[in-house]
C-alpha cells in the first residue's frame, strides 16, 4: 500500500492511505489516536504489521480527501534520523574518480533540507553549482542495533524516491554544508510498503531532466546492498522507526559531466524508482533574505 504525508488547505498536517487519487486520514483508522506516519510506524514496527492494521479498517471506510486538495510533505516530515550513503554504484565511483571504499560513506541530512513531491527545491543564492542525484530511499520500522545482514529487511518498513540535491562547490570544502542547504532534496511521492516490494535489488532508479533521461541503473548495481547498509549502521546507532536512509546515486550527475548541468530556475527533476512511483520537483531561485 502507499502511504502519504499530507498539508491540508487549511494548513494542517496528517497522513493517510492513498487509494487512487484520494487518500484515508490515517486518524480515522488505528484508532484514531496515531497522528503521524511515523508515529504509525512506531506503533506497528514489524515488516507487513502496519499494512494488516490499515488493511482491517480501510476496507470498510471510504476515502475522504481528494489527493488533489493536498500538499504532499515528505514522506516521513519528522525523521529522527537521515543517513544518505555516498558513491554507492561503481559507475558513479568510476565518474569522479575515486576508489571503491571498502565500507560505505555515510553523511547525515538534516529534516528541513527536505520537501514532498511537487514543492520547489530550492537553488540558494550562494551557489549556482546545484546538482540532482536521484535515489532510493529505505524507512525504517522495526528498531534495532547490530542488526545482521541476513535479518535486516525485516527491519524496513517500506520504499520511496529521493533526490539528494547537492551545493558542489560547498561540498568540496564541507560535505555537510553542500548537502544540508534549506529545501535541497526532494523525497516522496509516498511509502510503498515492504510487503509489495519483493526485491528491492531488482528496482531500476531513472532521473530526468526537463524530460530527458540523464541518470539510469538498476539497484542491483549498488556497492553496498540494503541489508549490508543497515548492518553497517546499525552497528554504531541504534535505527528506529521513521529513520531514513538514501542508498546512493548512480552515474551521470550534472557536475561530472562536460560541460557541468547545473540545475536553474525553471527546471524540472524528476526521480522514478520501477515499482514505487515517481518524485517530481521544479528548482525555484531561493526568495530574497534579509539578513539578521
Amino acid at each position: 500500500m502507499k502511504l502519504v504525508s499530507f498539508r491540508r488547505r487549511d494548513g494542517s498536517k496528517g497522513w493517510g492511505l492513498l487509494r487512487e487519487q484520494a487518500v484515508i486520514d490515517g486518524r480515522r483508522l488505528l484508532d484514531g489516536t496515531v497522528c503521524s506516519l511515523r508515529q504509525a510506524l512506531a506503533r506497528f514496527p514489524a515488516r507487513g504489521e502496519l499494512s494488516a492494521a490499515l488493511a482491517a479498517d480501510a476496507d470498510a471506510v471510504r476515502p475522504d480527501i481528494a489527493l488533489a486538495d493536498l500538499t504532499l510533505l515528505p514522506v516521513l516530515p519528522d525523521p529522527a534520523k537521515i543517513f544518505c550513503v555516498g558513491l554507492n554504484y561503481r559507475s558513479h565511483a568510476a565518474e569522479a574518480g575515486r576508489a571503491v571504499a571498502e565500507h560505505p560513506s555515510l553523511f547525515i541530512r538534516l529534516a528541513d533540507t527536505l520537501v514532498g513531491h511537487g514543492a520547489a527545491l530550492v537553488r540558494p543564492a550562494l551557489s549556482a553549482h546545484f546538482d540532482y542525484e536521484g535515489e532510493l530511499a529505505v524507512v525504517i520500522g522495526k528498531p534495532g542495533r547490530h542488526i545482521a545482514a541476513a535479518d535486516a529487511l525485516d527491519h524496513v518498513a517500506g520504499y520511496s524516491c529521493f533526490n539528494d540535491g547537492s551545493l558542489r562547490d560547498y561540498q568540496k570544502h564541507s560535505v555537510t554544508a553542500g548537502k544540508n542547504f534549506h529545501a535541497s532534496a526532494g523525497f516522496g511521492p509516498w511509502l510503498v510498503t515492504a510487503d509489495e516490494v519483493a526485491d528491492p535489488a531488482a528496482l531500476e532508479v531513472t532521473t530526468r531532466l526537463n524530460g530527458a533521461v540523464v541518470q539510469q541503473a538498476p539497484t542491483a548495481a549498488m556497492l553496498y546492498s540494503i541489508p549490508q547498509i543497515l548492518a553497517y549502521i546499525s552497528g554504531f546507532t541504534p535505527l528506529a522507526p521513521g529513520d531514513v536512509i538514501a542508498t546512493g546515486t548512480p552515474d551521470g550527475v550534472g557536475a561530472l559531466r562536460s560541460p557541468p548541468l547545473w540545475l536553474k530556475p525553471g527546471d524540472v527533476v524528476e526521480v522514478a524508482v520501477s515499482g514505487i512511483g515517481t518524485l517530481r520537483n521544479p528548482i525555484a531561485p531561493e526568495a530574497p533574505v534579509r539578513p539578521s
